[in-house]
Formats: C-alpha cells, structure tokens, sequence
C-alpha cells in the first residue's frame, strides 16, 4: 500500500472546486457517467484497431444507491486503469491541472474543453461526497488498484482484489447531500443529463412480463397462455437516438416518436422537423421541431436542448441557436461548442457564430422546400409558424435575404401570396396615381370589416397581418421596396389611400363647407378627433373614422419594442373624422337652424362611426342606446 500527498500546493483546493467550477453540486453525476462512458467507447476503439487484446461485449455503467452505507456506486465495463495510472491521472493531472486552471480562473475565462484535459470532472464527486474511492481493474494484464481520499490532499492508494475490467466509484454522501441517495433523486437526474447517453445506463432492476405458450401444434385461438414476471436490467437511456441516425433510416413515425421522447409532456404533435447533419467545418447534428405556435410569443417551458457527444448541458442555446428559432424545440449535439468547466456556460466564439449562421441558412433550406414540395400544406400551417419566421426576417439578415421564396401574406378570404406574388397581382389595381402600389391589410377581420367591405367593392385585394411585429416587418419591407408602401385599411377613405387621377366634385360650396367646418368642430371633441372634409361618393357613409397610418404604426412599433420613439407608445389616441360633403347627412347638420337638433345630429353620427370601428364604450355606449331609442319612439 502507498500512502502519499496529491501533487498541490493549494491545502483548501476542495472549497475552491466547490466554488468556481461548479455551480450546481447535480452536475456531478453527469461528470461520472461521462467519465464512464469515455472509458467505455475508448476501450471499443481499442478493440476495434486491435490494440487491447480482450472481447469488448455489451458493456454497461450502473449506478446503484446503497441508503443504510450512504454510499452511492458508479460502475463501469471500461478500460480501467493500473495502480500507474491512477497516481498519473487522479492525483497528478487533475489536482496540478485543477490548480493551474484555478489560477487562471480569477482572471479570465478562457477555460473551454478543461474538464475533458484535466479530468476536473471526476473531482466534482467532493461536491456530495466526504469521502471518494476508486476501484479500478485495467483491461491490461496488471493488478487492480483501490485509490481512497477524504477531500484532504491527502489519498492512500494500495492493490484490490477486483477481478472484472472497469472501475467502480464509491461516493460515501455527505451529511449535507443526503438527498443523492433517495431513488427519486438520481432517477430525475439520470432523466436529465443521461437520458441519451450512448452506453446503456442500468439503475435498479424491473419487472416484466413474458408471455409463454402451452401445448404444442394447437390451433392459435385455443393456446394457454400465460404470462411469467422476471426481473430485468432497468435500463434508463436510449444510446441510439434519433439524431444520431442518418434521416434516410428515419421515417415520419419515428420523428415523432422521438419528440415525444424528448418531450413526454407535449401532447401536441409537432408541425414538421428539420434534421441537421454537418461535418465541416464543425460537427453538429440535431433535429429541430416547429410546434404549432399562436402568435402570442408565449415563454417556453420545453426548449431546445443542447448535448455535447450525447451528454446533456442545458436548455439555454442563446448564442448558438439564433434567436428566432429559440422558439422551436429539439436537440442539438456538438463536440464543438465551447463550453466553460462546469458546462453551464457557453464561450464567445467564432465557431459558435458559425454554427447558428449554419442553422439560419439550413432551417431557410428546409422551409424552401417544404414551401415548394407542397404548397397547401404549408398554407395550412402558415399561421402556425408566421410568428417565428416574421421574427427572423426582422431579426437575421440571412435568414430575410432567402424569406422572399417563402413567405406568405395571406388576405382576408383565405390566399396566399409570396412578395413577388403580391406584386405582380396587384399592380394593375391597386397602384396609385404616383406609380407606387398600395398593399392594404388589415389588423382584426371582425374589427375593420367595414373597411373591408369598401376596399373590396372596389376590386381591392386586403390583406390580413395580425402578428404583433407586423409594424416593425412592414416597415423593413417597405424600406427596401420603395415603389412599395403597405396600409392599413382603417387609416383613411379608401380613395384617399389609393389616389387616382379621377377627383369626385362636391355638393357643397367652399362657403358652405367652412361653415359645416366651423359647426362639426364646436361639437366634436377636438382632442381626439381632426375633422375633415372630403367630397366622397355620395353612397359612402357620412361619417367615417380613421387612424393616419403613420402615427398608429410608430404607436405600436414603440409599444412593442422599437425603442419608445419620441415617447410615442404614451400618446393619446388621435384620429381623423372624415365627414363625406357629398351625403345627405353633411347637408342637414348645415341647413338645420336648430342648435340643439344640429348637436344631436353630430353626435349621433359620430357615435355611428365609432360604433363601426368599436370605439363606443362605456357610458357614451349607454348614452347612446337611450339616445337611439327615443328618436325610435
């Protein structure tokens, strides 16, 4: 038996892990199994090429709990190590490395890939345990070694008399960690980080029934059957998922089988999926998900997760994943995302630039071809995926620069048009005297169905965009189509938003007019509404209110995050009233003497034109169905 000090100067190098590496203490059973694992696929290389000279099999890593010993196990069929080794590799390497990284860990955090250099990972066993052994077996011909260390720099290391390949870590759990030897507890964890990994993970056994036939040569309706239970390995994991399969071997049945596994809870199916596969100039695979989605941007409790070589690191793919798809769902698998120590942080990087371009250009692809293989089925689901890919085009150049060939604007009755679409179908109708084309939409069907119905008597197409960046896309579209100017169909008279040479003449003099001016604006509160006077068909309603385009869209671009400009998100309501000089109405509000008859005529029609666009609350509501009643009388 030897007995020695680990190679460190730092006495405390125990606290110190505790503090910096590690942020969460769960983490450290991650770190065993993977440092199981790797000593499991090792050994298969190994094998493989000849150069370890035993039968591979069907290696497993169990985790076992032993409550009363308050020791939990972590055992593996892996190469093992010698007596050597364990002195190279656990005391030597980890501790100088652990305290060299400590060193440089105070000023920066250039620490990608440590765990994988320095073997930090086993050390995360302190984290929950007041004492550490290792009984290692080598797959060499060589005596199995049994290495003890209190978390004191002090270890003994001496022979065991293990006799199978592998090595087993014994935790004794501390006082403060009892909660790691409750079933329940490693169960969840195991679910967590493990649930993917490639060597199959036993904790515990389970019953299963197995069916056995009695009698021979009967007919198969007539067989007895009865079921036997036998206790089998609970095998946690599933070390072949779906990702790591090419999507040739994938059909649409085993995609979604795979998002149900991912995601037990979800019980809507996902809309389709996009499978990534890429080997240069970085390795990532993954399969990424469009759930239906509302266009309420909802906080996400299942996100895409991220797994380096099969072992989950976290939910949080900020940086890596552009932010538009962080609305999708899905895993994504890569050696080389540069990860700080404990994994729970992502390094700044350029290959991590490159990867999330790499996702923008290939979901763009796959959206492309959905687009192109089956049209209608993407109209269907248009409104389920608009939400996430208006955001994309606001928010990623490349992703707005490939948009063009698939996304859709809807109009009110139920097409579909690309931009290019748009254009070519509307220009013989809807451009103005000035050469631009006037693109109408509206907001809420229901709410602006009046507007409309008006534009529609007029040969218009409408357009219907109800996501609540709509403002903010228009704007970037109009801005790099400048023949090209999107309006809502509620912000003016129709024949003032799209002008044609052709001007009606009105009824009424320019004397007349200014005095039906003057008489409008002593009633109608000019705080919130701006008379104006049009001469308008004479079949059009009298009095129509509208919202100027301009100021609504800088309202709700303010509102929803454009930068509060001038304070706009805070600005009271203002709208036009336009009043048609050519409707009967305009002509009795002038000739009536009356002043009280001449009021009450201009409210009544004002309180008409808000009614039309549900403006009409509250007590002016009940005012005016008292109103309306007595002149039924």
């Amino acid at each position: 038996m030897t007995t020695g000090k680990i190679n460190v100067s730092v006495e405390n190098i125990f606290p110190l892990i505790k503090k910096f590496l590690y942020s969460d203490h769960e983490i450290f059973l991650r770190e065993l199994i993977s440092n199981g694992t790797d000593a499991t696929l090792k050994l298969k290389h190994l094998t493989s090429i000849g150069e370890a000279k035993v039968e591979y099999g069907n290696p497993i890593i169990e985790v076992k709990i032993d409550k009363e010993g308050k020791k939990l196990h972590i055992i593996d069929q892996g190469l093992g190590m010698t007596a050597d080794e364990v002195e190279k590799y656990i005391n030597q390497v980890a501790f100088s490395g652990a305290e060299e990284f400590l060193d440089k860990y105070k000023d920066s955090a250039k620490d990608s890939g440590i765990i994988g250099h320095f073997g930090l990972g086993f050390y995360s066993a302190f984290m929950v345990a007041e004492k550490v052994e290792i009984i290692t077996k080598s797959f060499k011909d060589e005596p199995a070694a049994h290495w003890t260390c209190d978390g004191s720099p002090e270890f003994t290391l001496e022979p065991a008399d293990k006799t199978t390949r592998g090595t087993e870590i014994i935790l004794h759990i501390a006082e403060d960690s009892l909660e790691f030897l409750e079933d329940s507890k490693i169960n969840q964890l195991l679910n967590k980080y493990n649930k993917f990994m490639p060597i199959p993970i036993k904790f515990g056994t389970k019953t299963e029934k197995i069916e056995q036939k009695k009698g021979e040569e009967v007919a198969a309706e007539d067989i007895d059957k009865t079921f036997t239970e036998v206790e089998v390995d609970n095998i946690i994991n599933n070390p072949n998922p779906a990702w790591t399969k090419q999507p040739t071997e994938l059909s649409d049945a085993d995609y979604k089988d795979f998002y149900r596994e991912v995601y037990p809870m979800q019980f809507e199916e996902p809309l389709f999926h996009i499978h990534l596969n890429v080997d240069y100039p970085f390795n990532l695979t993954g399969i990424l998900y469009f759930p239906k989605l509302g266009s309420d941007l909802q906080i996400q409790k299942d996100k895409i997760q991220l797994y380096q070589n099969q072992v989950y690191v976290t939910d949080n793919v900020e940086g890596i994943v552009p932010e538009f798809l962080t609305m999708l769902k899905g895993v994504i698998d890569s050696p080389d995302i540069p990860l700080n120590v404990s994994r729970s942080g992502l390094q700044a990087d350029a290959a991590v630039k490159k990867i999330s371009n790499y996702i923008t250009r290939k979901v763009a692809d796959k959206l492309k071809s959905l687009f192109t293989e089956n049209r209608a089925d993407f109209e269907q689901k248009w409104n389920d995926i608009k939400i996430v890919l208006e955001y994309g085009m606001l928010s990623e150049d490349k992703f707005y620069e490939k948009a063009g060939a698939f996304v859709l604007y809807p109009t009110v009755d139920g097409k579909y048009y690309t931009l290019e679409e748009l254009k070519e179908n509307l220009a013989a109708n809807q451009t103005d005297k000035d050469g631009k084309l006037v693109v109408l939409y509206a907001g809420n069907k229901e709410a602006q169905h009046s507007y409309i119905e008006i534009a529609k008597d007029k040969g218009y197409e409408v357009l219907l965009l109800d996501s609540p960046i709509i403002s903010h896309l228009i704007q970037k579209i109009e801005g790099d189509n400048s023949n090209m100017t999107f309006v809502r169909v509620d912000s003016d008279h129709i024949d003032n938003i799209i002008k044609k040479e052709e001007t009606t003449i009105s009824k009424l003099s320019e004397e007349e007019q200014t005095n039906l001016k003057t008489v409008l604006e002593a009633i109608v509160p000019k705080q919130t509404y701006s008379v104006q006077l049009e001469a308008l068909d004479s079949n059009a309603s009298p009095f129509i209110i509208t919202q100027p385009e301009f100021m609504r869209r800088m309202k709700e671009i303010s509102q929803s995050g454009g930068g509060g400009m001038f304070g706009m998100g805070n600005m009271p309501e203002m709208y036009n009233l336009v009043v048609n000089t050519n409707s009967e109405l305009a002509t009795s509000i002038l000739n009536n003497k009356d002043k009280d008859a001449q009021e009450s005529l201009v409210k009544q029609a004002l309180d008409l034109a808000k009614l039309s666009q549900n403006l009409l609350k509250g007590e002016a509501l009940t005012a005016f169905v008292k109103r309306s009643f007595e002149l039924i009388k």
